[in-house]
């Protein structure tokens, strides 16, 4: 069986939440005999080759409200689709829509929905029709979480043909931490530190967490890079914060060294444009306490209040302290929440779960 993933960006142009789904999903599907094909837009338009699957690129041309747009995709998606037995797209990204009609192709599909659209309010209305068309197309609409599909007004239309498949990792990927990389972080981060990993975005609630540094002890390490670090920066050094590292985007073994040393993760995201949280995932499979924000999204799913760490309303800084604090001073309470996660890692989330998931979804199509 052949597959086509089509998705706006892929590693290693980017290393995002759904570029680590798709790439779990493309690894753990050829052991099991599928072969996966990724194609992406890029100013790069080499094919890379991750020995398991391909990562086809075709030029971009321009970017609109966060969605690429390509001539060359037209043909290089008809082309890729002529030899796949089955087409998954990965959802929010219009131009995907507007390929799908366009090429005719007639093939089984699917789609991965990772989020409804939050802050393009305005164009989302001229959208909507387009959006509505594409999902009633498709053969079966894949949403992460039972969360989002209880709260998605979009996915509670198609509620016949979604089903739910959680996102999942593969611990084996994550090569153990060397004793250089461990020594370094110990030095630079302190004996204790909150960790944030994931692009520096508007709906990451970063600035949620430096008011709620403010005045404490507590020290935090945020990894990553995007469009507000600047803001960030900036209001780090008005509240006069010495206590947080900015450490920029890090390799993948020095992001394994953070959480392996690690205190716990805090993930403030505010907005239902945070769906799901793979470094949550992350932290859960490293038995780490986790403290998220109640958006009605999988952030719950994965972390469940009082089980796994502790869950407090979205921009709230005054909260987010309080458990902040709990989790901090409370050494035998932080201990028993990342036991509790590491535990609902292995029963839910592991990528060996998935992709089973996933290849049978792809077998009952085709």
């Amino acid at each position: 069986m052949r597959v086509l993933h089509f998705y706006k960006t892929y590693k290693p142009d980017s290393m995002g939440g759904v570029e680590e789904l798709i790439g779990q999903i493309c690894s753990g599907a050829a052991k099991r005999g599928v072969t996966s094909e990724v194609l992406t837009v890029s100013k790069d338009t080499s094919t890379v080759d991750f020995g398991d699957h391909l990562h086809h690129r075709a030029k971009l041309d321009v970017e609109i409200a966060s969605s690429a747009f390509s001539l060359a995709a037209f043909r290089r998606f008809r082309e890729l689709a002529e030899h796949a037995d089955l087409i998954h797209y990965h959802f929010p990204w219009p131009f995907a829509d507007v390929v799908h009609f366009a090429s005719r192709v007639h093939k089984p599909s699917i789609v991965t929905y990772h989020s409804d659209i939050v802050r393009q309010k305005v164009l989302l209305q001229f959208y909507k029709p387009l959006r509505d068309r594409f999902l009633a197309s498709v053969d079966t609409i894949v949403a992460t979480s039972p969360n989002y599909l209880a709260t998605s007004d979009v996915l509670q239309r198609y509620r016949d043909k979604v089903e739910v498949i959680p996102i999942g990792l593969d611990e084996n990927s994550y090569a153990k931490p060397t004793a250089e990389k461990l020594q370094y972080w110990r030095e630079r981060a302190g004996p204790k530190f909150f960790l944030f990993v994931g692009n520096l975005r508007y709906y990451k609630g970063l600035h949620v967490l430096l008011d709620a540094l403010q005045g404490t002890e507590f020290r935090a390490v945020i990894v990553g890079s995007g469009p507000v670090e600047h803001e960030l920066r900036a209001q780090a050094a008005r509240l006069k914060l010495d206590n947080v590292d900015f450490v920029g985007p890090v390799d993948d073994d020095d992001k394994i060294a953070l959480l392996t040393l690690c205190h716990a993760l805090t993930f403030p995201s505010h907005l239902r444009s945070e769906a799901f949280g793979i470094s949550l995932l992350e932290a859960a499979m490293f038995g780490k306490a986790m403290i998220s924000t109640e958006i009605g999204t999988g952030t719950s799913y994965v972390n469940v209040d009082g089980v796994t760490g502790l869950v407090v309303p979205p921009s709230d800084p005054a909260a987010l302290r309080g458990a902040m604090g709990r989790v901090w001073g409370d050494e035998r309470l932080s201990i028993t929440l990342g036991l509790n996660a590491r535990a609902r890692f292995k029963a839910l989330f592991t990528a060996s779960r998935m992709t089973d998931a996933y290849v049978d979804l792809y077998q009952r199509l085709v």
